[in-house]
């Protein structure tokens, strides 16, 4: 069976979630074969091999922690070269995807991004995205080279497959290119405790019929409540009620989780294009002609502030 390289997404050695979605992806076309790089590589592997991982290619140098993106391009051109596999498979991030298409250009092969799922073909693998801000699914397949495939967060489940997850050293040699870009300092995020927006499966948002930064904190509880992130729309966050980085949307941060909860939020094109694949979405609205429930699979009309605090009293009854 061919040989599927598997880009992972660590941090110190902690192996995070979209990583192991991409591992089962992996096997429906072959043999997963991980690539770890940095700081924490080795430690990856007992996890990586319980879902799958019949090999880790692992490579630690101080080029991966203080050069942006490049030298991880290389490194995975180097796994390329080594093993020759069917796919390259990559976490669907920011990064992941820059890493993606710097490689693709390497290898002269094709590419396909935001990928919701991932069959094996008769020439290929066939990747399932969401085009046109969600308003249509196509199936795709690249036809010149070895297929690179990002996949987003929430596309697949997380499956324990225990294989050898085999530690081999990867020999990279990294060019000038690989160090033109220095990271010179870092701040880390501040921790809310909750998931993080783009990996979270319980995403809750609220958009303009929140009416204020000070009456998020209702959006927070019912989040809270159910172990869920929490989004915004584009109208809350350019008000600014709620940060930036938790924008949901086209210009914000694109989710796909298995419950996704929209409260006050009208519904808007630039809003369901980054929360339209989501599995079940559910929407708290008071107008009943809101285009949000043209897309929902549970709508409830309604005031958000009276609805919300009793669905989050009954979460919480529930589970007391």
């Amino acid at each position: 069976m061919a040989e599927v390289l598997v880009y992972v997404d660590h941090v110190d050695g902690a192996v995070r979630k979209p990583t192991l979605e991409l591992l089962t992806l992996a096997r429906r076309i072959g043999e997963p074969v991980a690539v770890a790089l940095g700081s924490g590589a080795e430690a990856t592997a007992a996890t990586l091999g319980e879902h799958g991982a019949v090999k880790v290619l692992t490579a630690d140098a101080p080029e991966f922690g203080d050069y942006l993106v490049v030298p991880k391009v290389e490194a995975l051109q180097a796994a390329h070269e080594a093993v020759s596999p069917a796919a390259v498979l990559v976490p669907s991030s920011a990064e992941g995807k820059e890493i993606a298409a710097r490689l693709a250009v390497r290898l002269g092969s094709g590419i396909i991004t935001d990928a919701v799922d991932l069959e094996a073909g008769d020439e290929g693998p066939v990747a399932t995205q969401s085009a046109f801000a969600a308003s249509f699914t196509t199936k795709s397949r690249v036809s010149k080279g070895t297929p690179v495939i990002t996949v987003k967060p929430n596309s697949a489940p997380v499956e324990a497959a225990p294989a050898a997850g085999t530690v081999e050293a990867l020999s990279v040699s990294f060019s000038e290119k690989a160090t033109g870009t220095k990271v010179v300092s870092r701040t880390p995020r501040e921790s809310t405790g909750r998931p993080e927006l783009t990996e979270a499966a319980i995403v809750v948002s609220g958009g303009r019929g929140v009416n204020g930064a000070e009456n998020f904190s209702i959006i927070e509880q019912l989040a809270d409540s159910l172990g869920a992130a929490v989004g915004a729309s584009r109208a809350a966050v350019d008000a600014g009620w709620y940060p930036h980085t938790n924008q949901v949307g086209q210009t914000g941060k694109s989710v796909s989780p298995q419950l996704y909860i929209a409260a006050g939020i009208s519904g808007a094109i630039q809003h369901r294009a980054g929360m339209q694949t989501s599995k079940t979405i559910v929407a708290i609205n008071k107008d009943a002609e809101a285009p949000i429930f043209d897309l929902v699979d549970y709508g409830v009309v309604g005031d958000l502030f009276e609805v919300v605090p009793q669905l989050t009293a009954e979460v919480q009854a529930r589970k007391g």
